[in-house]
């Protein structure tokens, strides 16, 4: 995805698959960062040293047990026991059962039980996003802005429960009325990735329950406490509207989850935000089976303008950093900047800016994930311009410009390619109103705002006859 700069937190360590996982010794426990006193706030998120990490109306899990590291100093924070297949199996059919009663409530009332899911979030801001933060790597604020988009899009989906449908269209054949009826699909599968643990699922969540939607999600597991508080504090209000907790379901795992999502016919809607290699393997498992897939891939922006930033997500992030910076070496680039490994506790690295790369070098094409700025010269318009879009991502760009002629040739056919194309403001920091995805390879996908809605649901052209006659269309007469 975007905001490349500030990718940061948590490294997993695969547990013990035996029964007795759960039982650590009494001093692995007390290194636990939730188990310290200045952490005693995690456990206003119901979060405790070891955690269920499957829901579907009600708490489980039988997969293998996982630790969730802190990325600003490769601390424990807390285990979580994924799902197991035999989980999954029985989520979906929980799921499904959920459905058949979600899709009975009216537009508008599903949009109140999505209000009172952003108010819960509301509630719990503070603590949710110090969460984010803690465990994903973002700075404070950052934690924070996420909580605050899915709270956004609660607020936008309620408006939006009482504004869904289609037109009424003018028939040819008197006596005839020609609608769109839009309907649910069904079940949507959610996957997300660790750099926006809350708003991607929020994005999807708020918009598909209102279109009249179960959810099933499984986030990344190196951000799976996160997914599990979200869930807990969705699953309060499901149980105090008396509604059937499956109606947003979750399945912490790994590729095995998300591989069964994927090729599972009884999910309608597969929603897949990753890398750009992992996102073709989706795509192709769920086009096997005919199936919808809404896919939200690689970024590698044009612009990156912002030097504050926390850890990179995991060990393995630093040791891309400097595999890039090393590639970038050998392709002909200048480190005029950075490029180091910072000498402190946490995946820190400095913040790096690399010249003298030609405009088509491979690893200023590869989104890296990680602090890098390649800084090119150009000299016109029209080169810049194929400059950008020769890039096999196509998320987000933006000008810089006083130029009117300028700002509206980059806007027009000519210009970016990009799914957003921003004029004097970063790549960064999409509005919820607006449709959020990219081209390409970014995978086509579109979440959040405008009429994204309509991914998360079936459309049927519906043909009435309230004459008396049979009249074909096109005017045609059998004699």
């Amino acid at each position: 995805m975007w905001r490349v700069l500030r990718q940061l937190c948590a490294h997993l360590l695969r547990g013990s698959k035996l029964s007795d996982a759960w039982n650590r010794p009494a001093a692995f426990m007390s290194t636990l960062l939730i188990n310290q006193a200045q952490y005693a706030w995690l456990k206003e998120l119901g979060l405790r040293e070891e955690n269920e990490g499957v829901y579907n109306g009600s708490w489980g899990g039988r997969g293998e047990v996982i630790t969730t590291y802190c990325p600003a100093n490769n601390e424990p924070i807390a285990r979580v026991r994924q799902a197991s297949v035999a989980d999954y199996e029985e989520t979906v059919k929980k799921a499904r059962e959920a459905w058949r009663i979600w899709a009975e409530v009216p537009a508008p009332k599903r949009g109140e039980v999505v209000r009172q899911i952003g108010d819960a979030l509301r509630e719990k801001i503070q603590v949710l996003g110090s969460l984010v933060s803690l465990e994903m790597g973002k700075i404070l604020v950052e934690g924070v802005g996420e909580v605050q988009e899915y709270v956004d899009i609660c607020d936008y989906a309620v408006g939006l429960s009482r504004m869904i449908g289609g037109p009424i269209l003018p028939s040819e054949r008197p006596g005839h009325a020609l609608i769109e009826q839009w309907n649910p699909v069904g079940l949507v599968g959610i996957i997300t990735a660790f750099n926006f643990p809350v708003a991607v699922y929020g994005w999807n969540n708020a918009i598909a329950m209102i279109c009249g939607n179960v959810c099933l999600w499984k986030g990344a597991p190196t951000t799976s406490l996160i997914s599990v508080a979200v869930t807990k504090i969705i699953a309060k209000v499901l149980e105090d509207n008396k509604l059937p907790g499956a109606i947003c379901s979750l399945t912490c795992g790994g590729a095995d989850i998300g591989t069964a999502m994927a090729k599972d016919e009884r999910v309608n809607l597969l929603s897949f935000t990753g890398s750009t290699q992992v996102g073709k393997q989706v795509a192709l498992m769920v086009q096997e089976r005919f199936g919808r897939s809404l896919l939200e891939l690689g970024g590698n922006n044009a612009i990156i303008a912002n030097v504050l930033y926390g850890p990179l997500h995991t060990k393995q992030s630093v040791s891309m950093f400097l595999g890039a910076v090393e590639e970038a070496k050998k392709e002909g680039g200048t480190v005029v900047y950075g490029g180091k490994v910072m000498d402190r506790p946490g995946n820190y690295v400095e913040p790096t800016i690399v010249t003298g790369l030609a405009h088509d070098a491979s690893i200023a094409h590869t989104e890296t994930f990680a602090p890098i700025l390649y800084v090119f010269k150009f000299k016109s318009e029209e080169e810049v311009f194929a400059w950008n879009n020769e890039v096999k991502q196509g998320l987000s760009s933006s000008i810089f410009t006083k130029d009117l002629g300028r700002i509206f040739r980059w806007l027009g056919p000519k210009g970016s390619d990009c799914g957003i194309v921003n004029v004097n403001i970063p790549t960064s920091g999409a509005e919820i109103g607006g449709a959020f995805g990219g081209e390409k390879h970014t995978g086509g996908g579109r979440e959040s705002g405008s009429d994204a809605w309509k991914q998360y649901m079936r459309r049927s052209t519906c043909t009435i006859n309230y004459s008396k006659d049979l009249p074909l269309a096109q005017g045609i007469k059998f004699q």
